[in-house]
């Protein structure tokens, strides 16, 4: 296995990371835009405010893209397996 192998593997894990954390942290910025536009139109500031319907958002984001992210990490294990396979690695 040579650098450019290395750096393929790293590079797709990465990548791997980004798509499968992706849905879930879009959706925990998207309330947590939403949230501060109310606090900011209403004058409420009350702290537990943000912190209750991110949970609940970010929560059923990973119930709904979690087959999604297994998927894609699977895959990714799969391919990594397959590699080494090839390479004689047991």
């Amino acid at each position: 296995m040579n650098e450019t192998a290395v750096m393929e593997i790293g590079r797709e894990a990465l990548w791997i990371v980004l798509l499968t954390a992706g849905p879930i942290m879009f959706a925990g910025l998207l309330i947590g835009l939403i949230i501060a536009l109310f606090q900011a139109l209403t004058t409420i500031q009350e702290m537990t405010l943000t912190f209750v319907p991110k949970i609940i958002v970010i929560f059923l984001a990973i119930m709904v893209f979690l087959p999604f992210m297994m998927t894609e990490v699977v895959e990714f294990s799969r391919r990594l397996f397959d590699r080494m396979i090839s390479l004689g690695i047991s």
